[in-house]
């Protein structure tokens, strides 16, 4: 296969229950026997859409796989442990690629700098989550609590981002432009994703 014929591959859209299900699986390769009930998803334009929305909002489904399935395991058991892993690994390699592919570009615009600043910040308070969580015992009912709160809070801002920020984005880019940005997300979610280190910092204030 040529590296044109992936190229055209991959900027055809695909239905949007597929691109939901085949984003799911690559989550659920990880643990088979797990069970995914991430249930409903909210309304987006964006999945299975070619350009870098549409690849955003795939990470996004992954995401609530994994979300998902952690809460099917139990301790600091080999699953949770490796989820988990997986998880902060997969949250800081989308984050930094979406701010270099995405986020830097719209801040250039007044129009679109407050959102894409809200967007920023969000990705920080999910960060400091997850160092808090990798710092405490995976065991305890205080990680469950804790970890819950990570899922509430990163549901809400993904659906913002499909539901709002995505949508106001789009319309001071080119066509062009979203594809361009969906090969420079790919690229540097690879990369970030290879050096996300976990870090673990308990956060006193909750």
């Amino acid at each position: 296969m040529t590296a044109k014929t992936i190229e055209s591959r991959t900027f055809n859209p695909v239905p949007a229950a597929q691109a939901k299900a085949e984003a799911i699986a690559k989550a659920k390769a990880l643990a088979p026997d797990l069970a995914v009930r991430i249930g409903s998803t909210p309304k987006t334009k964006f999945r299975g859409n070619p350009d870098v929305f549409g690849r955003l909002v795939e990470d996004h489904d992954r995401h609530r796989a994994l979300l998902a399935m952690i809460e099917e395991t139990t301790g600091n058991s080999p699953e949770r442990e490796m989820l988990f892993t997986e998880l902060v690994q997969e949250l800081k390699g989308h984050a930094a690629a979406e701010e270099q592919a995405l986020w830097s570009t719209v801040l250039r615009d007044p129009n679109t700098t407050d959102f894409a600043r809200h967007a920023i910040a969000e990705h920080k308070e999910i960060d400091d989550m997850l160092a808090d969580l990798a710092a405490r015992d995976m065991a305890s009912s205080a990680w469950l609590r804790r970890f819950a709160g990570l899922r509430e809070e990163y549901l809400h801002h993904i659906r913002e981002e499909e539901q709002e920020q995505f949508v106001a984005a789009e319309k001071h880019l080119s066509a062009s432009d979203l594809r361009y940005m969906r090969q420079v997300f790919n690229r540097r979610k690879r990369e970030e994703k290879a050096a996300a280190k976990i870090e673990e910092k308990i956060n006193l204030k909750n």
